[in-house]
């Protein structure tokens, strides 16, 4: 059964971490002129890495041959539920997205030449990454639509890469991408068509189209459109076996939806914070606004939409951590904490009235995030159908859908 004592050594980290938010990340807020270019405050990030490094917190998901702590799912989903009330943390942290996740990657696919070229570099903070996967002309959440091609040359020493790539968060001055491209043309072999290749992105071919405006906060090097020319890499570039892209990105992303989750659970707390604070400070009708019950019944759905989701985070991370089959959990977790992100951030909003909308000011962009939540890393429309058609495998075969259902036993 899962055991919610939390360890003392992963206590004292959390406890510096809190400090590091309090005391170093917060405050940095405010240096940010421009929250929709980070790059362009890079200072104030290193800085944040510098002082995440003299606390003993860079990196906290590596391996410690890679520099890192070793935090295992269930650590980090405890820390990621910290970092989340401030996205500042994890870029100082460098355990934000896309990196995170290509780190994880490399650790499960790559060679040992592969890791040491990119992952090394990767978790010592010295370079950025991204993932290349969506098309802006198919429908990605279903991966065999995908068109981007990976032919060899004739000599068979390399990859011509060709297709058009969008929303590739980080792409604007990452290093390189691991990219998602057609190996095969078995219309019967499915998702076994696709690989995942390693593409530096200064190579000839690759080019930044231009960076589209998006809803909510922004990374690092922007969420661009990517086309890919006759791009050639080495057919060493090749991450894992040929054909198993899918299997390997689905390894990723399992971690990945988990650990928007976490984040997006600290971004819901930062809203309530926000939206209890504003009962406090606000009157209407001759008394505060927190006397109101309406409003009260509101910071009430909020709180039992957060505990809900902690649970869920916790026992799919420690599943995760023990090995244990996820993939329905995954599932109902990035569905509901999105979902509860987006009642969460909307109810934080209409108790800020004016406030509430104006961009300047954390909830409208709080909102922002949580509307977008629902949509990357697989639209809740399709988890649902990966959750309903579990449970009707089980019917079927005569079966209980408690398996399918989150059962703890």
């Amino acid at each position: 059964m899962i055991d919610f004592t939390v360890p003392d050594e992963l206590q004292s980290l959390l406890e510096r971490i809190k400090d590091y938010i309090s005391q170093d990340v917060l405050p940095a807020e405010a240096e940010i002129t421009d929250p929709e270019d980070v790059l362009g405050s890079w200072d104030v990030v290193e800085r944040l890495r510098d002082r995440a490094r003299e606390r003993g917190i860079f990196t906290p998901h590596l391996p410690e041959e890679y520099g890192g702590l070793g935090v295992g799912v269930l650590g980090m989903a405890l820390i990621s539920q910290e970092v989340g009330a401030a996205p500042l943390a994890a870029l100082g942290m460098n355990c934000m997205a896309p990196d995170e996740g290509n780190m994880h990657t490399l650790l499960l696919a790559g060679s040992e030449e592969q890791k040491e070229r990119w992952l090394r570099p990767l978790g010592e903070g010295r370079i950025r990454s991204c993932f290349a996967m969506t098309e802006p002309d198919v429908a990605s959440s279903d991966p065999t639509n995908l068109e981007t091609t990976a032919v060899r040359s004739e000599d068979g020493a390399e990859w011509i890469l060709n297709g058009r790539k969008w929303c590739i968060t980080g792409a604007i001055g990452a290093a390189f991408s691991i990219l998602v491209a057609k190996t095969g043309e078995d219309s019967a072999a499915g998702h076994r068509n696709y690989s995942l290749i390693l593409v530096p992105t200064d190579t000839p071919g690759w080019t930044v189209e231009r960076d589209p405006e998006w809803m909510g906060s922004h990374s690092p090097g922007g969420h661009p459109i990517i086309s890919i020319e006759d791009v050639r890499v080495p057919i060493t570039n090749l991450l894992g076996g040929e054909g198993e892209g899918f299997v390997i990105a689905q390894k990723r992303l399992a971690g990945g939806r988990l650990a928007h989750a976490m984040r997006w659970i600290g971004m819901s707390q930062r809203a309530l914070d926000l939206a209890t604070a504003r009962l406090l400070q606000r009157k209407s009708f001759g008394k505060e606004l927190a006397r109101h019950q309406m409003l009260q019944a509101m910071i009430a759905d909020s709180a039992i939409d957060l505990y809900a989701s902690r649970l869920m985070v916790l026992h799919t991370a420690w599943k995760l951590e023990h090995g244990l089959p996820h993939r329905q959990e995954v599932a109902m977790t990035k569905t509901y904490v999105s979902e509860a992100f987006g009642r969460i951030a909307d109810r934080a909003v209409q108790i800020h009235g004016a406030a509430g909308i104006a961009l300047d000011l954390p909830v409208g962009r709080i909102y922002q995030d949580a509307r977008a939540a629902r949509i990357y890393d697989g639209a809740s429309e399709v988890h649902r159908m990966t959750i309903a058609r579990e449970l009707l495998k089980l019917a079927m075969q005569g079966e209980s859908t408690k398996a399918a259902t989150g059962d703890l036993a």
